[in-house]
């Protein structure tokens, strides 16, 4: 195996685990945010306004983890600068 084709399957590999521990972490933050602000709403019905903005400020901050780790992997796919050629 050449040295290019070394490091274009250590991208591919690196991109596939990327997406997937951050599409597990980030379906694993917005599951318990769900919960807890589902478990907040029937403790406090009256506080709901405040607690459904701040848990949608939560999952924004939880999904940009996983839109991180697109772009990571984006990256690394179509334009990775250690593949000469790319």
């Amino acid at each position: 195996m050449t040295e290019q084709a070394i490091l274009a399957l250590g991208s591919l590999i690196t991109a596939g685990i990327t997406m997937a521990v951050g599409a597990l972490g980030a379906a694993f933050g917005e599951s318990r945010i769900g919960a807890a602000g589902m478990d907040a709403l029937a403790r406090q019905p009256d506080e709901a306004g405040a607690i459904t903005r701040n848990q949608f400020v939560a999952l924004a901050m939880v999904e940009s983890t996983a839109i991180f780790c697109l772009v990571i992997a984006l990256v690394l796919l179509f334009a990775n600068p250690f593949i000469q050629g790319s």
